[in-house]
């Protein structure tokens, strides 16, 4: 999993509330239990036609966007379905960071299993966030997980909390696998015992 320190990207404002996983993936796109090549189906029925036509109006298909990098959106951010493909589908899109006032909890869990930061913040920070993501591709924000902070492309700063174990894990890349590899050492010591104890195990 690749490290989450600081981002500083394009951010595309999604005000709608409660965009749900099937929203984010359609279940069509589910089959697939690799974690790449999802992305060109992110917010597919958002982004296209039934013939595969890209609608203009979608956020994430105007050029000011196409290399969004964090989502400034509307309350309860994930919701529906467990879907561990939704944030493998905004991850392989390019989208590091989900900016909202909520989220869905499993939603929510599974964006730190894979190197995106979700950040919850008060309605009012949220609306000058989303009102800076409006001024396009120039107006770039920066997210600094070390610090807990956002700062809009004009210098102002808010602060954002994080579970100090997910704020870990995302500095250092570690998903589940990871975490277990850290301790490695302890876990060889133990079967090495055990072996020796219970040769006959």
């Amino acid at each position: 999993m690749d490290k989450f320190t600081k981002l500083t990207g394009i951010a595309a404002p999604m005000p709608l509330v409660n965009i749900d996983t099937d929203m984010i993936i359609p279940k069509q796109f589910l089959k697939t239990i690799a974690r790449t090549g999802l992305g060109k189906n992110l917010f597919d029925e958002m982004r296209f036609t039934l013939d595969g036509a890209e609608i203009p109006d979608f956020v994430l298909n105007q050029p000011a966007y196409r290399k969004a990098e964090i989502i400034v959106a509307g309350e309860n951010f994930g919701c529906g379905s467990s879907r561990e493909h939704a944030p493998w589908a905004l991850l392989d899109f390019g989208i590091r960071c989900v900016i909202s006032t909520s989220f869905a909890d499993i939603f929510y869990n599974n964006c730190f299993k894979n190197g995106i930061l979700p950040i919850v913040m008060p309605q009012e920070v949220v609306d000058v966030l989303m009102a800076d993501a409006r001024k396009g591709a120039n107006a770039r924000q920066t997210v600094d997980l070390e610090a807990q902070t956002v700062t809009t492309s004009d210098g102002q700063v808010f602060e954002f909390e994080v579970d100090s174990h997910r704020k870990h894990c995302l500095i250092n890349g570690l998903d589940d696998i990871g975490l277990t590899l850290e301790k490695v050492v302890a876990i060889d010591s133990f079967e090495s015992k055990a072996a020796a104890l219970r040769p006959w195990a």
